[in-house]
């Protein structure tokens, strides 16, 4: 995986952040449907996170129809996921919004970094 970002000290819980990292992924294509994913301790060890953290986001990810776990296969991507293009379009609609609320840039930048 590329640049994974996760922060100890940020208040999103561990595992939130690390299914986000790999949600992120899956919708780079770095990982395509069909294709197994590195075993939890592998991705804990990079991620530099317990193993349980991996596991409990891969369960999301499952609850989500992204992944599914095959005995004696490990975890498999099944389906693509939510298109970068919603995540930019909501971006658009908020940065339209809070340009009509009168925020500059900066200011927007500042409310998102502060969540």
């Amino acid at each position: 995986m590329k640049q994974v970002q996760i922060h100890a000290t940020d208040r999103t819980p561990l595992y939130e952040q690390v299914a986000g990292e790999l949600r992120r992924a899956l919708t780079e294509g770095e990982a395509a449907p069909g294709e197994r994913l590195p075993p939890a301790r592998d991705l804990a060890a990079v991620l530099g996170v317990n193993h349980n953290t991996v596991l409990r986001a891969l369960r999301m990810l499952r609850e989500e129809g992204l992944v599914e776990f095959r005995r004696g296969r490990g975890v498999t991507v099944t389906g693509a996921a939510p298109q970068r293009s919603a995540v930019v379009t909501m971006a658009r609609e908020l940065v339209a919004f809070a340009r009509s609320q009168g925020y500059q840039r900066e200011e927007i930048i500042q409310v998102i970094e502060s969540i």
